[in-house]
């Protein structure tokens, strides 16, 4: 079942939304070579418990962190850990608000140091990826345009789509109906109409769209190994208008790239 969502609770949503990005840019400011991940799972932790808010992911499902921490490779899920970052990584750090009752979720993936032009384009092209998706994202469109625009464009380049982690909706729960693909065919799948909101998500492979699973249960990688990116925005209709609830203003502010 799908739950559409009231202004009054979009407005709750918006608040849960904002400090989810003002989260993600204080991680942005610590982010470079010579830092821990667990140090900047710290950051995040403790700003949105600070803010009178909780890590969504925190212990969801027996998850260990604040931030789903996913370097190189690693499409999502990946863990808190003593690793130090080093130029020439990309890491993607997911994280959820769960603010007065209702759930936000964005992602952004960071280059550090000097990173090949290869892997930057990846970064990109993923990003633009995920505004395509938004643009299709309208009222009376479906999931299935929404789906299809991601894969169109990642496809266009070369990049592997994945599909077994999908978007999804979100508000009282982190993960509700229904579920978002970042492929599929024009005009299937849900109607988009007033009170929906969703995560759309982007996860795009410079290489093939086949992915393996570590022994940890949790980290999800590229079966070759070659880079991964993750970006993702938490999309409602109000009023017959697509309004993105969060935002990367607070990262752009401080991590250009």
């Amino acid at each position: 079942m799908v739950y559409y969502k009231t202004e009054e609770e979009i407005e709750l949503m918006r608040k849960s939304a904002d400090l989810l990005g003002r989260a993600h840019g204080e991680v942005a400011k610590n982010i470079k070579e010579g830092v821990s991940l667990n140090a900047l799972d710290k950051i995040a932790q403790e700003f949105i418990q600070d803010n009178g808010a909780h890590p969504s992911f925190l212990n969801y499902n027996g998850f260990p962190g604040t931030l789903c921490m996913s370097l190189n490779d690693v499409i999502v899920h990946g863990l808190p850990s003593d690793y130090i970052l080093k130029s020439g990584d990309i890491i993607s750090l997911d994280c959820g608000v769960l603010l007065d009752g209702f759930h936000s979720d964005s992602a952004y993936t960071y280059p550090v140091g000097e990173v090949d032009a290869e892997t930057i384009k990846l970064l990109k092209v993923t990003q633009e990826c995920l505004q395509k998706g938004i643009d299709e994202c309208k009222i009376n469109n479906r999931i299935g345009d929404v789906s299809y625009a991601v894969q169109q464009h990642a496809e266009m380049h070369g990049y592997g789509v994945v599909r077994e982690l999908v978007g999804h909706g979100l508000g009282k729960n982190l993960h509700e109906k229904p579920e978002v693909p970042n492929y599929g065919k024009r005009g299937r799948g849900l109607k988009i109409k007033d009170g929906l909101v969703i995560a759309i998500e982007p996860m795009i492979n410079m290489g093939t769209r086949a992915i393996t699973q570590d022994r940890d249960g949790w980290t999800i990688r590229t079966r070759d190994r070659k880079p991964s990116a993750h970006y993702e925005h938490t999309v409602a209709i109000v009023n017959g208008q697509t309004e993105v609830l969060t935002t990367f203003k607070y990262i752009e502010e401080v991590y250009p790239f």
